[in-house]
């Protein structure tokens, strides 16, 4: 997901490249292949740009320095149209003057077409994105129109896709201009100095106050403030508000890794998704979702809309909202969801689960579920981002930033949200599930300290991981809530180790995956506590003995005091006893500990991984 970063000021001394590249910094964590940087100087626009990461264009610009300037626009890319190299990456010029300079996130799905146009006229390309046709067209109708506002207007009505879009001109100076749509982008208000950014983390060092942009809506800085139109050229205004957490916290504060960081801010991370969410007498209460008591009672059904990490939090989710409500519960892949033609009406809730907000699968399928008439809530992080605001309404998670790419915070706030949504439902159908919706709400006040707790007893886990730094395939078992961790434990693994790594549905065993054991093959097994239903656990310690049996190396997660496991388990990682349905909040741990200390060992790049990006802004 590619990062944007606009500045305008008012003092010459060189504090838009500073500002550009601090904030580009900032969205590092966003993955990308290149960046790059252009400023306003006088009358004329200077550009420097590099494939690879931010060291090679920070090279560049200290073997060709830019000249101080009050204006300027960054970014990082992530490649989709044209390879990873200097000529592609942004920004890219527009005008046979080259006076104007634009940088964009997103794909134009009409660029080909678009492109046809130009090349008749005569115009050449640099590069192979789609992102250098709109330069062009942008720079064209500035010189139809002489103001970059209006030009951005003239343009943005004949895209189709998503994108954001910065641009500046240097006929224009102290301008900056930026359109969105299906893309990321908000308004940082200064004293003497605007911002923009693909999120409040491109200027958090500098302001605290931000602007949130609607749909299709364009956006004009200048160091005295900020204007907002629509597309069409009606007057708008954005939504203020105030970055509730500052520049420290997207820093690794101590750590090693922002990871590491993350994981262990998991404690927080529960514990604000809670708070403020229950009235003195333990009633929740949820006035944000701005949906009537009366049309959630009426939901008879709930589909859970995610992808990765999230769809993972929404299939533990399912099985606690259906336990407490009574409501049937389906979980589906964002990205198949439009295509398998769902069922869902007036009485369908459709929950989507994403961290920023900006996952396009799963705003497609947010879109397509409300044209069908369905209910809307998104469970985010991310304070003004597209889902939220393309939904009915939204519960928000309280994880802070989450800067590594590989989520562990906001999943375990994902599912603290997804079980309040649940247990508020609950409490709406009355009698005893508002009773059951009282009692669990108490023991979930309690998790962040049990999280405390496990994570200051992870050291065996990390030698572990360090030991088997050479392995090649690890394999995780789990039933109940349990699969779903067993899944995501896979994951994280596939995304920071690169080795082979699944999760099974521990009754799947007999059924194909045992065949997979070897002598030496390590198998984590997610154990139930004793006291879940349906002799959970009993079927899964005998799991155990099956693989172990036939050579597998089995790393047990079992809660404290459950002694069964012992004679089967090579390894055995104790989590506090608490109650079934909440135990994700604490079995994933050492699974996301394990993962982070077995890339390490290999000398990976934990928060970066290779080929992927925080967040999935395209189809």
């Amino acid at each position: 997901m590619c990062g944007i970063v606009g500045y305008v000021g008012t003092t010459n001394d060189g504090t838009a490249l500073d500002v550009v590249m601090e904030g580009l910094a900032r969205l590092e964590y966003r993955g990308y292949d290149s960046a790059g940087v252009a400023l306003l100087d006088g009358d004329h626009v200077e550009t420097r740009k590099k494939s690879g990461k931010l060291a090679n264009l920070t090279a560049e610009l200290e073997a060709r320095p830019l000249p101080a300037s009050t204006t300027g626009i960054g970014h990082t890319r992530w490649a989709t149209h044209g390879g990873p190299t200097d000529q592609n990456a942004h920004p890219h010029r527009g005008g046979k003057d080259g006076k104007l300079a634009l940088i964009h996130n997103g794909i134009i799905e009409n660029f080909h077409a678009l492109k046809q146009g130009l090349l008749a006229d005569g115009v050449e390309f640099a590069s192979e994105t789609d992102t250098e046709v709109v330069a062009h067209l942008v720079a064209a109708a500035y010189e139809q129109h002489r103001d970059l506002t209006t030009a951005m207007r003239a343009v943005v009505a004949d895209l189709e896709g998503a994108f954001t879009l910065l641009a500046i001109h240097a006929d224009q100076p102290d301008v900056v201009v930026g359109a969105r749509r299906n893309s990321p982008l908000v308004v940082g208000l200064g004293e003497n100095a605007n911002y923009l950014g693909s999120d409040v983390a491109a200027f958090i060092g500098h302001t605290r106050h931000a602007l949130e942009l609607a749909q299709d809506q364009i956006v004009t800085i200048t160091p005295e403030g900020a204007t907002v139109v629509n597309f069409d050229g009606t007057p708008a205004e954005g939504k203020a508000y105030e970055v509730t957490w500052d520049a420290a916290a997207a820093e690794k504060g101590g750590y090693a890794t922002f990871m590491e960081k993350e994981i262990n801010d998991q404690p927080h991370a529960v514990r604000d998704t809670l708070l403020g969410r229950t009235d003195p007498e333990g009633r929740l209460i949820l006035d944000e979702l701005r949906i009537s008591e009366e049309q959630l009672r009426n939901v008879d059904r709930i589909t859970i809309v995610a992808c990765g990490t999230a769809a993972y939090a929404g299939m533990t989710a399912k099985y606690a909202i259906e336990h407490w409500t009574r409501i049937p519960v389906e979980v589906s892949l964002a990205h198949e969801f439009r295509y398998c033609d769902p069922i869902v009406n007036e009485r369908t809730l459709v929950v989507s689960i994403s961290q920023s907000g900006e996952t396009m699968d799963t705003l497609m399928a947010v879109k397509h579920a409300r044209e069908l008439g369905a209910l809307t809530i998104s469970i985010c992080n991310t304070h003004g981002s597209t889902i939220p605001r393309e939904s009915d309404a939204v519960l928000y998670t309280h994880a802070g930033p989450e800067i590594a790419v590989a989520s562990t915070k906001a999943f375990l706030a994902q599912i603290t949200a997804s079980y309040v949504l649940g247990l508020y439902l609950a409490q709406l159908r009355g009698g005893s599930f508002a009773d059951d919706a009282q009692s669990v709400m108490k023991e979930l006040a309690g998790v962040p300290a049990k999280i405390e707790t496990l994570l200051a007893q992870m050291g065996r886990v990390k030698e572990i991981a360090k030991f088997m730094a050479d392995t090649r395939s690890v394999l995780f078992l789990g039933r109940h809530v349990g699969y779903p961790v067993a899944m995501e434990g896979a994951l994280k693994l596939k995304e920071l180790a690169y080795i082979h790594a699944e999760g099974f549905a521990a009754g799947e065993l007999k059924h194909g995956p045992i065949a997979l054991i070897e002598p030496g093959q390590p198998v984590f097994v997610v154990v139930p506590s004793p006291t879940s239903e349906h002799g959970l656990h009993g079927k899964v310690v005998s799991n155990i003995q099956e693989i172990r049996a036939r050579g597998a190396r089995t790393l047990v997660i079992a809660e404290e005091g459950d002694e069964a496991v012992e004679p089967f388990a090579d390894e055995v990682i104790r989590v506090p006893a608490t109650s079934p349905l909440l135990a994700p909040l604490l079995t994933v741990v050492p699974l996301q500990v394990f993962a982070l200390w077995l890339s390490t060992a290999k000398g990976l790049d934990v928060d970066q991984p290779r080929n992927l990006a925080k967040s999935v802004t395209v189809e």
